[in-house]
């Protein structure tokens, strides 16, 4: 590829359901944002707890060719995302709010093979098989999923009482001693 060639750039459209096929072997370059809702992304909201108004992610995507020293230049593609899933806090066991506002960045290679071989130390771009029927809706989804976290909780102190919560006793019976369990073996002794 020429490096003073200027490829075209489409617009993508911000329906999730053109974002199930997309052009990534095209000789031109794509750019768009978009609002997906929950219902759009199924196994996301497999794990929402409930699905609130203005709950969903926006995205931004661009690509765009990058020179690589000693190989031909490569397809780069950003991804930013930003929205609010919410999810059952393992604290408290209510719902709780998350935001997340994520980037990433993608190099486009041709096969799985290339992908495999793509050096694992550059933390800051990991590669993605380009096909002629790329599924970025897919895509989103995958990277909202690796961006939740393991075990969702409120931040300290904002996590409210559970009504079954365990291990925990009435005012009353924390404020009274509890009987010692050896009392009866002391009065055994002295008979």
């Amino acid at each position: 590829m020429n490096r003073n060639q200027v490829l075209p750039q489409v617009e993508l459209s911000a329906e999730p359901s053109a974002l199930k096929k997309v052009d990534l072997c095209a000789p031109h370059t794509y750019h768009g944002a978009g609002f997906l809702s929950i219902s759009d992304l199924p196994r996301l909201a497999e794990e929402a707890s409930v699905v609130q108004l203005g709950d969903g992610f926006e995205w931004q995507i661009r690509t765009h060719f990058e020179d690589f020293p000693s190989s031909e230049p490569h397809q780069i593609l950003d991804m930013g995302l930003n929205g609010r899933l919410h999810l059952v806090c393992q604290r408290c066991l209510q719902d709780c709010a998350v935001d997340l506002a994520e980037t990433r960045r993608f190099v486009l290679v041709a096969s799985e093979l290339e992908a495999d071989d793509y050096p694992m130390e550059d933390e800051e771009q990991e590669p993605l098989v380009a096909s002629q029927h790329f599924n970025l809706l897919e895509t989103i989804e995958d990277e909202i999923l690796l961006s939740l976290p393991l075990i969702p909780k409120h931040p300290d102190g904002l996590c409210e009482p559970h009504a079954s919560t365990f291990g925990e006793r009435d005012a009353d019976e924390a404020s009274e001693k509890p009987e010692n369990p050896f009392k009866v073996l002391k009065n055994m002794k002295k008979n």
